[in-house]
């Protein structure tokens, strides 16, 4: 069962709460310097995160699972944020440059399904981070913050997890080191500066990066999904189209690179080193 929008929103306005989403937020804005100008997803309850991104993106839209329920935001601005079916995104495909996926998969009945319709709205040259409860994180066992429902995962899982979605990760990075006691939410800064060298398997979050297979996409014998009658977001008249973000290779690497996409690199060389053409 999916926590509350409500539980979630008073959460994040505790101090404990607050001290997760600077950590949290810190890792985002890291890898997403990039998001001039870019449409936003954020998926789940993303939006303690994206916040620092909207001014510079096109657009920013939250999307929320209706087990969860939505919450207007932002706050005292005009409306972004809809009420979605998991498994059935109201948006066009492949409209998204960069999606959060935060709060999200933990509680849902379908988690490949849910990552299945992120690749589907995700942009061919767009970037995805999915942030989870680490398994062996101290936060997955305490069951008065989020993170401390649903299923966590560890690195690995949720690696095979976003392959099972025709997502390949590209990178990851752990966050949110201070145990999650409310009386020391002050010292947060100073966990998260030691704890990511000295005891880095102890973070309270996994998050990793992925980007869009666009070969192969197996089929799901056992759903058929609905196509959405109109999409949510329809651009205005005279409205230049979406641009979308330069090519990833152009990109400096923001997140440890795993080591995956270090063989698909050597075997690319490898490639061209026999007269093959590289993209």
């Amino acid at each position: 069962m999916r926590r509350d929008v409500l539980e979630l929103r008073q959460f994040y306005a505790s101090d404990l709460g607050r001290a997760a989403r600077v950590m949290v937020t810190r890792k985002v804005v890291e890898a997403w310097s990039d998001a001039h100008g870019l449409d936003v997803l954020a998926l789940g309850y993303a939006t303690p995160f994206v916040l620092p991104l909207q001014p510079a993106t096109r657009r920013v839209v939250a999307a929320m699972p209706a087990q969860q329920g939505v919450e207007l935001w932002p706050g005292g601005e005009r409306n972004l944020a809809t009420l979605v079916a998991e498994d059935a995104l109201p948006f066009a495909n492949a409209l998204f440059d960069r999606i959060l996926v935060a709060h999200a998969i933990e509680e849902a009945a379908d988690p490949i399904g849910l990552l299945r319709e992120v690749w589907r709205v995700l942009a061919p040259t767009g970037r995805v981070i999915v942030a989870v409860a680490a398994r062996n994180g101290l936060w997955a066992n305490v069951e008065k913050t989020p993170f401390g429902h649903g299923r966590p995962y560890s690195r690995g899982q949720l690696a095979e997890l976003l392959r099972e979605a025709e997502l390949e990760p590209s990178g990851w990075t752990r966050a949110l080191y201070v145990p999650p006691l409310g009386w020391m939410a002050g010292w947060a800064e100073g966990f998260e500066q030691a704890g990511s060298r000295l005891w880095p398997g102890f973070a309270g979050v996994v998050l990793m990066e992925a980007v869009k297979q666009t070969f192969a996409v197996k089929p799901r014998a056992s759903r058929v999904r609905a196509r959405a009658a109109r999409p949510v977001l329809v651009p205005a008249p005279g409205v230049a189209p979406v641009s979308r973000a330069p090519d990833i290779a152009a990109r400096p690497p923001l997140l440890e690179r795993t080591r995956e996409s270090l063989s698909l690199t050597v075997r690319s060389a490898a490639g061209g080193a026999t007269g093959d053409a590289c993209p």
